[in-house]
């Protein structure tokens, strides 16, 4: 018996291969669009994004239907980076500090912070969202292991200071995009040398507390 055709009836694969890459394409305007509407106001009308991405809002709408799902989505790819460069960052054979330091530099380079706390209450946390911010907590907190079991950052440091330290550079915007990475480089380089250790002074207050954390993530 001769295999079912994995196209759809009367559609040739080269036409079907072409749709799925503009499909891919739109959606790719979509989020890059979204990530900049939503960075700059939250509570943007999700026409904004289609304005921004340069297509129609129905076309918005089949790919997301409500900005609900579209803020779900750029939070979900925030997190993932977030696994992503933790799970770089424990690798076997890094240099503790180097692997530190260029985890956060990752965070901080793709703006992960500001995918997900800046857009934290905007919308209802999905399953999957809880389950990728637990699985980022917890390698986190393995990368934060590791470097003080190095003895290779400040002792004092706690894993739950770092979305803090994060949300500060991530606050740092101004309207041209060049100047506001040049800006984040340099306070990074300051906050990674005070992390260093041999720090003078201690800490003059605990880390937050992770309810503290959380209490952000209520919808308003």
């Amino acid at each position: 018996m001769a295999a079912a055709s994995a196209s759809a009836p009367g559609v040739s694969p080269r036409l079907l291969g072409g749709r799925q890459a503009q499909a891919r394409r739109n959606d790719a305007m979509i989020r890059a669009a979204a990530r900049d509407v939503f960075l700059s106001d939250p509570r943007a009308p999700i026409s904004s994004v289609a304005d921004k991405a340069g297509v129609g809002i129905s076309a918005l709408y089949r790919r997301y239907p409500s900005k609900e799902e579209l803020l779900q989505t750029l939070c979900a790819d925030g997190l993932r980076r977030h696994v992503e460069l933790a799970e770089h960052a424990l690798a076997p054979g890094l240099d503790p500090w180097e692997a530190f330091a260029g985890f956060l530099t990752g965070m901080v380079e793709a703006d992960v912070h500001s995918l997900t706390v800046h857009l934290a209450g905007t919308f209802t946390p999905t399953p999957e969202l809880r389950e990728l911010a637990a699985q980022a907590n917890v390698l986190t907190e393995r990368v934060v292991e590791q470097t003080k079991a190095a003895k290779a950052v400040r002792p004092d440091l706690e894993v739950n200071d770092l979305p803090m330290l994060l949300e500060e550079l991530s606050a740092i915007r101004v309207d041209d995009v060049e100047r506001t990475t040049a800006l984040r480089r340099r306070y990074l380089a300051l906050l990674l040398d005070a992390l260093r250790p041999g720090a003078t002074s201690a800490l003059p207050a605990p880390a937050p507390a992770d309810a503290e954390l959380g209490e952000r993530w209520a919808t308003s």
